[in-house]
């Protein structure tokens, strides 16, 4: 078993433990409501953010009972954008990690209110590290962020898919915002529950802004050549709705060599945490490796 496959199995049971104690029994009323929130956060994901809090907080010599709360905000944070992009207004899709989406196992209205208790309670979690931590998640997911991402990415929709200045660099605030930002503040949220030196916080944030933009090339890249079956959701839907990707602008073998060079630019950002950043590098090579 690589170290990365033997960090993301530790990296679910950590934070499955985590976010079970966080969210609501799904018995408790609204039981509709609670019901679609565990439904949605327990499908089957890879816990790839928790693993890069957990990587990250070890890199920094930090205990993994500390960063348990930076498990849960994480993922509860990640299914809520997750449980919205799906929804008929924005992506409309129909599959999630090969099982229904949530507005379609339950209805839209259910959904958007999943999501909604979904990221607020990712804050409540966060809150348990102190403020920075509340502050380096909320600027990663708002309007600056994950949010400002997604907009972007609508507004993208139907616009020339061309090399222009200005396409190119609304693909690289889509990169940026819709994945980017949560992965970089996952590390950041690692660093944070260990109490790191400003230079370890700087490293590994550097190391996730990269990782995480390498991350959605590599998603464009499979949403162009992956099978539903290997994707578990529906291919080529980027394509189909005209969405602005990287294999859009420039092309699959530009996009391979990008995903390339942004690996070798995380890589160079560990150098200052030296082996005790491995598990964290690890990671980033199963990020841009990855089939599904």
């Amino acid at each position: 078993m690589s170290s990365a496959t033997a960090l993301l199995s530790e990296a679910v049971r950590l934070a499955d433990d985590a976010l079970d104690t966080w969210l609501p029994p799904a018995a408790e009323a609204p039981a509709r409501l609670h019901e679609a929130m565990r439904y949605s956060v327990f499908a089957g994901g890879k816990r790839l953010r928790p693993a890069l809090v957990l990587a990250a907080s070890r890199a920094c010599g930090g205990r993994d009972g500390a960063c348990a709360p930076a498990l849960a905000a994480v993922e509860l944070l990640h299914t809520y954008t997750l449980v919205h992009d799906d929804l008929p207004a924005m992506d409309d899709d129909d599959l999630r990690r090969g099982r229904p989406t949530c507005h379609k196992a339950f209805d839209e209205a259910t959904a958007i209110l999943a999501g909604d208790a979904l990221q607020t309670l990712a804050f409540e979690a966060c809150a348990d590290l102190g403020g920075p931590a509340v502050t380096c998640l909320a600027r990663a997911t708002g309007s600056r962020g994950v949010v400002g991402g997604q907009q972007d990415d609508l507004d993208a929709e139907g616009a020339p898919i061309d090399q222009h200045p200005a396409t190119i660099a609304r693909l690289e605030r889509i990169h940026r915002g819709k994945t980017a930002a949560l992965i970089r503040a996952s590390c950041e949220l690692g660093a944070i529950a260990a109490g790191a030196t400003p230079t370890q916080r700087a490293a590994v944030a550097t190391f996730g802004e990269a990782i995480g933009l390498a991350f959605q090339v590599a998603d464009d890249i499979l949403d162009a050549t992956a099978t539903a079956e290997k994707l578990g959701k529906t291919p080529g839907k980027d394509a189909a709705q005209g969405k602005l990707t990287y294999v859009a602008v420039h092309g699959l073998e530009a996009a391979r060599a990008e995903a390339a060079r942004l690996e070798a630019e995380a890589f160079a950002a560990l150098a200052p945490l030296q082996e005790a950043a491995a598990d964290l590098a690890a990671l980033g090579r199963f990020v841009i490796a990855r089939d599904h």
